[in-house]
C-alpha cells in the first residue's frame, strides 16, 4: 500500500511539474536557477473567470484558460494532501526527483460552476500548451463564447514558436501597412472636394471658416493666445536678462495669480501632458501601477504646484499586484503620500478619468483651461488620469515587447485588471473610500464590462458615481463601413496573418515619433475623420493638431479583433448581450413607446418603469453593487448608439442601476463631449456638480467645496 501511494505521489509530482512547465515564463533548463525561479507554482483567480499564473519568484503572467489553471491547482492540492499524511516525503523532495525548482501553494481552483461559466467545451477544444507547440494549436477554436471568446495561450518560448512569431510579424507588417495605406489614400481622396471648396471660397474673397459655429470665438481665442505668447516671450527675456526685473504691473499680476503658468510661448506640439498642464499653471506627476496580471501602467496626477508638493520618485513606483490595500498595512507605508498634504476640510475629492480607444488620458488635457481635466482640477477636485495597458510604452513586470503573451488581452482584461488597479492606487494615495469615475468611449466600455455581475461587480463599491461620456455599449451605424466589414469577414486566423499577434499596426506609433507635430496632427485628423465620420466643426481649430499628439497608442491586435473581428462587438453590436438577446428585448419593448427624451432630464436622470422592472430585470447586466450612473450622449454619434443604452435603462432592464443624470446633446459627435468649444458649458459643469452630489457626507465634510458647487445638495 505504501509503495503504491509513493508511486502515485511521484506520478502526481511529475504531472504537476509538467503542467507547471507549460505555464512558466521560460522553458525549463536543467540546473538553471533563472528558469527555476520563473516556473509556474500557482494559479490565482482574480475573478471566477480570470486566473493568472504566479511564478516561484513572485512574478505574474497574464490570464490563461480556466481548465489549465484548475489543472495546475488540482495537482498541487493533491500533492499537499499527500504531504499532510506523509511528512517524510515533502514536495521539495518531489521537485528534486524531477530536478525542478518550482514551488508554492495554491489557494483555490475553479469550481464546477466556474468551469461552466467559462469557455470550456470539452477536451476536444483544449488549447495546446506543450513547450514548442505550434501557434496554430495555441489559438482557441473560433466561435466559442459569443461575447468574450478565449484568448490565445502561448507557453514558454521555443525555437519553433519564435520562428512562427517572426513570420507573423513579417506578414502583418506589410499587410497591415497596406491596409493603413488604403485608409490614408481614402482619407486623402475624400478630402479633395473639401479642398476645392475651400479654395473656391478663398478665390471669391469669402472666409471658408465663417460657417463654423464658433468662428468669432475661435478668432478671439487665437488672438488671446498670440498675445499671451508675446507676453510670455517678453517675460522670459527679462528673466534671462542680467537685471531679471519685471515691471510693476507684471510683478503685481504674478503675486495675485492663483494658477501661474510655468510654460508658454508658441505651442511646440509635443506629447507631454505635464507641459500643457504647466501652460495653465498646473503640473503633472506620473505614478506607476502594476495590474494583477503584471502589466505596468501609467497614472498621471494633475495638481496645483502652489499647494501640493510632488511625491518622491520612489514612492510613485509600482507596488504589489494587489488591489484595495489599506495604507500603512503589509508593507504599503509609502501609500497615502498625497493625502498627507491636505488638512481636514481642505482635501480634494478624488476623480479618476479614463480615455477612449487608441487614445491616452492626454485627450482630457488638450484645450488649455477648457480641458476637462484642468477644469475639474481648478474647480477643486483631485484629478487622476488613468492609462490602459501598453499605452505609449508597453511594459510588463516580466514579459518583453516581442513575447506574444504581452499582447494576449482584450477589453475584458482592461476592465477587470487595469481599471481596479487604477482605482485602487488612487484610493490608496488619497485615503478615500470611494472616488468619482469619468470615462469616455472605450473607457466606458471597460467600466460597463468590469461592473457586470459576472465580471467584477465589487468594483462598484469603490465608485461614488460613474460619469459616462459618449457611452459605448451598443454599436452605431458606422460599424457597417466597408473597411470595418473587411475585418469582420476574415477568419481569426487570417486576421492574425494581416494584423499579427502583437501590437496593432505599430507603424502608426513609429510615424508618431518621426513626423513633425503639425504634419502628424493634420494627417491624424484626416485619417480618423475618414474612419469615424468626425468633423472639427465644434473644436477650436487652432488646437486641433495638439489634440492628436496623444493618439494613437499601442493596443493589442487581440483587442482590435474583439472590437472589429467576426466574433464579438462588430457581430453582436453590443458589449454584454448577443444580437439575438437585444433584438428580443426590442420586440418586447415594441409598442410601449420609444421616446426616452420624455423620461430624461438633466437633473434627475431616467425614471424607470416600475411595473415592468421585475420582469425585465431577469436579463440585467448588473447587481446591487453597481454605482450610480450619469450619462452624456452625443446625439450625432455614428460610432456608438448611446440612445439605445438610455432606452435600456428607461425600460427597466437594469433595476439596480440608478441613473442620476442623463443628457442627449443632439448636435454633438463622438469626440465633442471632450473637445467641443462649449463642452465645459454643456458637459463639464454638469459633471462637476454630479461628482459633488454623489460624494458621501463624510467625504464632503473632509473636502473643500468645488467652485460652482456651493449650493449643490448631496444625493444622500
Amino acid at each position: 500500500m505504501a509503495a503504491t501511494a509513493t508511486k502515485t505521489k511521484a506520478q502526481i509530482a511529475i504531472d504537476f511539474a509538467q503542467q507547471a512547465e507549460r505555464l512558466s515564463l521560460l522553458p525549463h533548463k536543467k540546473g538553471d536557477a533563472d528558469t527555476a525561479a520563473t516556473t509556474a507554482v500557482e494559479a490565482k483567480f482574480i475573478t471566477p473567470l480570470d486566473p493568472v499564473i504566479e511564478l516561484a519568484n513572485g512574478g505574474r503572467l497574464p490570464a490563461i484558460p480556466i481548465e489549465e489553471a484548475s489543472e495546475l491547482n488540482r495537482l498541487h492540492d493533491e500533492l499537499e494532501d499527500f504531504s499532510s499524511s506523509d511528512s517524510a516525503t515533502t514536495l521539495d523532495q518531489m521537485r528534486q526527483e524531477r530536478q525542478k525548482g518550482n514551488g508554492g501553494s495554491a489557494e483555490h481552483g475553479a469550481s464546477e460552476e466556474t468551469l461552466k461559466g467559462g469557455s470550456i467545451h470539452g477536451r476536444a477544444l483544449r488549447q495546446s500548451t506543450r513547450p514548442g507547440a505550434s501557434l496554430r494549436t495555441s489559438i482557441p477554436a473560433s466561435r466559442t463564447n459569443p461575447l468574450f471568446p478565449p484568448l490565445p495561450l502561448y507557453g514558454p518560448p521555443s525555437l519553433l514558436r519564435n520562428v512562427q512569431c517572426m513570420g507573423l510579424r513579417f506578414s502583418s507588417f506589410f499587410l497591415s501597412l497596406a491596409f493603413l495605406g488604403v485608409i490614408v489614400l481614402g482619407s486623402v481622396f475624400t478630402s479633395i472636394p473639401l479642398m476645392f471648396r475651400h479654395v473656391g471660397l478663398r478665390l471669391t474673397f469669402r472666409d471658408p471658416d465663417a460657417r463654423r459655429p464658433f468662428h468669432l470665438e475661435e478668432k478671439k481665442r487665437k488672438k488671446d493666445r498670440a498675445d499671451a505668447a508675446k507676453v510670455w516671450k517678453r517675460q522670459r527675456r527679462r528673466r534671462d536678462s542680467s537685471t531679471k526685473k519685471l515691471d510693476e504691473n507684471e510683478e503685481e499680476a504674478s503675486q495675485v495669480e492663483e494658477y501661474e503658468p510655468t510654460e508658454g510661448g508658441k505651442d511646440p506640439l509635443i506629447c507631454d501632458v505635464g507641459y500643457y498642464a504647466r501652460r495653465v499653471g498646473l503640473d503633472v506627476e506620473e505614478f506607476k501601477v502594476q495590474t494583477e496580471d503584471g502589466f505596468i501602467i501609467a497614472l498621471w496626477h494633475v495638481y496645483n504646484p502652489k499647494e501640493y508638493r510632488r511625491v518622491p520618485d520612489e514612492q510613485r513606483d509600482y507596488k504589489k499586484p494587489s488591489t484595495f490595500l489599506t495604507p500603512g498595512v503589509a508593507g504599503d507605508t509609502a501609500y497615502g503620500a498625497s493625502k498627507r498634504q491636505y488638512n481636514h476640510g481642505k482635501r480634494r475629492y478624488p476623480v479618476l478619468m479614463v480615455h477612449g480607444l487608441l487614445q491616452s488620458a492626454g485627450a482630457y488635457c488638450t484645450n488649455d483651461d477648457d480641458s476637462l481635466a484642468f477644469f475639474l482640477c481648478k474647480s477643486g477636485y483631485d484629478v487622476w488620469l488613468g492609462n490602459n495597458r501598453c499605452g505609449f510604452k508597453p511594459e510588463h513586470q516580466l514579459l518583453s515587447y516581442s513575447d506574444p503573451r504581452m499582447w494576449a488581452w482584450n477589453i475584458r482584461q482592461m476592465g477587470v485588471m487595469d481599471l481596479p488597479a487604477l482605482v485602487s492606487r488612487v484610493l490608496s494615495e488619497t485615503g478615500f473610500e470611494k472616488l468619482g469615475l469619468i470615462c469616455h468611449s472605450q473607457g466606458t466600455t471597460e467600466t460597463f464590462v468590469a461592473l457586470a455581475k459576472e465580471q467584477r461587480p465589487d468594483l462598484g463599491e469603490k465608485i461614488s458615481v460613474f460619469c459616462a461620456l459618449a457611452p459605448a455599449a451598443y454599436a452605431g451605424p458606422l460599424i457597417g463601413k466597408m473597411y470595418f466589414k473587411f475585418m469582420r469577414v476574415i477568419s481569426p486566423g487570417l486576421f492574425r496573418v494581416f494584423f499579427g499577434i502583437h501590437a496593432f499596426i505599430p507603424f502608426m506609433m513609429t510615424m508618431h515619433r518621426l513626423l513633425p507635430g503639425k504634419l502628424y496632427g493634420a494627417l491624424g485628423y484626416r485619417v480618423f475623420s475618414f474612419l469615424f465620420n468626425w468633423t472639427d466643426d465644434r473644436w477650436e481649430q487652432d488646437l486641433r493638431d495638439r489634440m492628436f499628439q496623444f493618439a494613437p497608442v499601442y493596443v493589442s491586435a487581440e483587442s482590435m479583433r474583439w472590437w472589429l473581428g467576426r466574433e464579438c462587438f462588430a457581430k453582436q453590436k453590443c458589449i454584454l448581450a448577443t444580437k439575438e438577446e437585444w433584438r428580443q428585448e426590442d420586440e418586447e419593448d415594441e409598442g410601449e413607446g420609444d421616446d426616452h427624451d420624455e423620461e430624461t432630464s438633466p437633473s434627475n436622470g431616467i425614471r424607470q418603469d416600475e411595473d415592468d422592472t421585475h420582469s425585465k430585470g431577469k436579463t440585467a447586466w448588473y447587481n446591487e453593487q453597481v454605482p450610480p450612473f450619469a450619462l452624456w450622449v452625443a446625439g450625432s454619434d455614428e460610432l456608438v448608439d448611446g440612445k439605445r443604452l438610455l432606452r435600456r435603462f428607461a425600460k427597466g432592464r437594469e433595476p439596480h442601476v440608478r441613473v442620476v443624470h442623463s443628457k442627449v446633446i443632439e448636435e454633438y459627435e463622438h469626440l465633442d463631449v471632450i473637445w467641443a468649444m462649449d463642452s465645459i458649458e454643456k458637459v463639464g459643469k454638469e459633471v462637476r456638480e454630479v461628482l459633488w452630489k454623489a460624494a458621501s457626507p463624510e467625504a464632503r465634510e473632509a473636502c473643500r467645496v468645488p467652485k460652482g458647487c456651493e449650493d449643490v445638495q448631496s444625493f444622500f
